[in-house]
């Protein structure tokens, strides 16, 4: 059983989900469906990765009951609006064969736009019609969700960001927990932000935070693959991991980690990691 977090709002949330990128609607249907049989709950989506209709697919496809679910998707950029986010989300609906969404998030803010506060007023008219339980943001650096508590005073439910060992986000995990706000990690395992790098310096990086040394010293003391200790770090820090898998084997290993706990000095080793040049994706310059 999959513990789960109560969020500011009283919407439970699980504290670990399937992430869905850059998966295609037939992976994405597969793996949802395998997911759901192994015991996830909580499957994320957007927008933008294209899989909506495939994720629809494998709710469907996993049996169990919708009330039972947690399902997330995120609103694209072409949609910051408050009547374009109503369209944005009835159509994701739709793809997804849902009549509600557990959680709506804003994928990027998109600054230079100045539009994601009106995108946030469409997502709490969503909330408050009761088409969606909750909302939330993604990206989202402390100073936009500040603009968002100062001129509509609600703050995110949850903001998803890109969060490793590589990329611990101290700053910004010191904010959230300061508003309540709840953390979901995108590209948990590191791999993001690996991916990121190669494409900027169109040189292959060789940081693997799964074969650094202190992780996998950590995965022979504690008898876990280091994909384990990592995801189990980032449930000590009160986030949830959303990585991604398509391999039945991986997906099992990673619901695998709520029968132990990193001691102290664990996450004291973990936190002696050196990030290197990786760094978060910046949302004041990049979005979609």
């Amino acid at each position: 059983m999959v513990p789960r977090l109560t969020l500011a709002d009283g919407v439970l949330m699980p504290a670990i989900g399937l992430g869905t990128w850059p998966m295609t609607n037939e992976e994405a249907e597969r793996a949802v469906a395998q997911a759901i049989g192994l015991g996830y709950r909580l499957i994320d989506t957007a927008y933008a990765y294209g899989n909506e209709e495939g994720v629809g697919r494998g709710l469907t496809a996993g049996g169990i009951a919708r009330e039972d679910l947690f399902v997330a998707t995120k609103l694209n950029g072409e949609w910051h609006g408050y009547d374009a986010a109503q369209r944005a989300f009835e159509a994701s609906a739709a793809r997804l064969g849902v009549d509600y969404v557990d959680l709506y998030l804003i994928h990027w803010p998109m600054p230079w736009r100045d539009l994601y506060l009106d995108a946030w007023r469409g997502l709490m008219k969503l909330r408050d019609d009761g088409l969606v339980r909750a909302i939330g943001t993604s990206n989202f650096k402390p100073a936009h969700i500040e603009r968002l508590i100062a001129e509509t005073g609600v703050a995110p439910a949850v903001n998803q960001i890109e969060l490793s060992p590589l990329i611990p986000q101290e700053q910004a995990r010191a904010f959230h927990a300061a508003h309540g706000i709840a953390v979901q990690s995108w590209s948990p395992l590191g791999l993001g932000a690996h991916r990121q790098m190669t494409l900027e310096s169109g040189v292959a990086m060789p940081r693997n935070v799964l074969e650094d040394p202190v992780i996998t010293d950590l995965a022979r003391r504690y008898d876990r693959t280091p994909a384990q200790i990592v995801l189990r770090w980032h449930v000590e820090l009160g986030a949830v991991p959303i990585p991604k898998s398509a391999t039945p084997t991986r997906l099992a290993e990673n619901l695998d980690i709520f029968d132990f706990a990193l001691q102290p000095s664990a996450i004291a080793a973990i936190a002696t990691i050196e990030p290197g040049d990786h760094r978060p994706t910046d949302s004041d310059a990049f979005g979609h």
